[in-house]
C-alpha cells in the first residue's frame, strides 16, 4: 500500500507519518510540503529529518497550489490513499493575511480534489477545523449544526467541506473531512497556546492571555489524533462524503491548563491580561460520538498525562537542560 500525505512537515502530518512508519513496515509513504515560514522552518526541517530515517518514506518539496507538479507526481506514482493536511494555519494570522488562505486552503484543496477525481484515488482524508462552527451557545457541538465561521481561515475550511461534498457526490468519490479541535502534543506548532505558554516560562517572556483567561478549549492530544487517522486508513467507507469531529469531548478552561503546567514545571510565566481577540472563539466543545462509533475508539488520553508528555518533549527540544 502507498499513501501520500500533504503537509508532511507540519505537526499533524509529521506525527501521523511517524506513526505509520513505525506501525506498518509494508506501507510506503510519500510526503509533500512547501516548508513555508509561517512558523519555524527549523522545526519543520527537524521533523523532516526524522522521517527521512525510514526507507519507506519519500519526500518532495511541492506546493499544492502548483497543479502541474502535482499531476506529474501522481503520473509517476500509484497512490492508494491521500491524507491532506497542507493548509495555511492560524486563526489570528488570517485577519491580516486573508489571501494566503484563499491560495492554499481553497485553491490548493481544489487541486487535491481534481487529483483524486482524475487519478481515481480510493480515498481522501482531509483536515477541516472546529473553527467552522464559529461562536455557538449549544454544546457539545455536533456535526449537523449550522456553521457560522467568523474569520477567513474558518471560511476557507467550510469551503473545503462544501466543495468536497459536491465532488464526492458528483464523481462518486470517497472523502472524509475531519474537524480537528485544538490538537497539541510533542512536536507541536509553536504558535499554539500550550507551546507559547511554555516558551514564556522557560525564556522569561510575558504571556498575552486574551479574554482574561475565560476561554474554554476541547484540547485533543496528538497521540489520539494519529490513532484515529491510522484506523481510518483501512476502514471501509460507504458514504461518499463524511465529516467527523476529532476531539476529546472534555473542554477545559485555559487557566486550568496554565495551572497544570505551572505545577509540572514549578514555574510561572508573567501574564498580561487582554480583552477578547476579534478572531477568537470563546468556547470549543465537540461531540465525538460519531467518530467513536465509526472506528471503535473508546477513550482519549488523560489531559494531565498528555500535557506532561508535551512539557517533557518541549524541555528536551528547546531548553536542552
Amino acid at each position: 500500500m502507498k499513501i501520500l500525505v500533504t503537509g508532511a512537515c507540519g505537526f499533524i502530518g509529521f506525527s501521523f507519518i511517524s506513526h505509520v512508519l513505525k506501525a506498518s513496515p509494508n506501507i510506503k509513504v510519500i510526503g509533500i510540503d512547501n516548508i513555508n515560514d509561517y512558523y519555524s522552518v527549523k522545526l519543520k526541517k527537524d521533523r523532516l529529518s526524522k522521517l527521512k530515517r525510514s526507507k519507506n518514506f519519500l519526500f518532495y518539496k511541492i506546493d499544492i497550489c502548483d497543479k502541474n507538479i502535482l499531476n506529474k507526481l501522481f503520473k509517476n506514482n500509484k497512490i492508494d490513499c491521500i491524507y491532506h493536511f497542507a493548509a495555511q494555519a492560524g486563526v489570528r494570522y488570517s485577519i491580516d493575511h486573508p489571501r494566503k488562505y484563499i491560495d492554499s486552503n481553497v485553491l490548493g484543496h481544489f487541486n487535491i480534489l481534481e487529483i483524486i477525481k482524475n487519478f481515481k484515488i480510493k480515498k481522501l482524508i482531509y483536515a477541516s477545523s472546529s473553527s467552522v462552527y464559529g461562536d455557538q451557545v449549544q454544546f457539545p457541538l455536533k456535526e449537523n449544526l449550522q456553521l457560522e465561521p467568523k474569520n477567513t481561515y474558518a471560511l476557507s475550511k467550510l469551503f473545503d467541506e462544501k466543495i468536497s461534498s459536491i465532488y464526492a457526490n458528483t464523481y462518486n468519490l470517497k472523502i472524509i473531512g475531519l474537524r480537528f479541535f485544538t490538537v497539541f502534543g510533542e512536536w507541536g506548532r509553536p504558535d499554539m497556546f500550550i507551546m507559547k505558554y511554555l516558551k514564556s516560562i522557560f525564556f522569561k517572556e510575558k504571556f498575552e492571555l486574551y479574554n482574561y483567561g475565560n476561554h474554554y478549549r476541547d484540547f485533543t492530544y496528538i497521540g489520539d489524533v494519529v490513532n484515529i487517522l491510522y484506523k481510518l486508513m483501512k476502514k471501509p467507507v460507504k458514504k461518499n462524503h463524511s465529516v467527523f469531529n476529532i476531539c476529546s469531548n472534555k473542554p477545559i478552561k485555559i487557566t486550568k491548563v496554565i495551572k497544570i503546567i505551572n505545577e509540572l514545571v514549578k514555574q510561572k510565566a508573567a501574564i498580561k491580561l487582554l480583552p477578547m481577540q476579534r478572531a477568537d472563539i470563546k468556547k470549543t466543545h465537540g461531540h465525538n460520538a460519531l467518530i467513536k462509533k465509526f472506528i471503535g475508539v473508546n477513550k482519549f488520553e488523560d489531559i494531565e498525562l498528555s500535557i506532561r508528555k508535551t512539557v517533557s518533549w518541549y524541555k528536551k527540544y528547546y531548553v536542552k537542560s
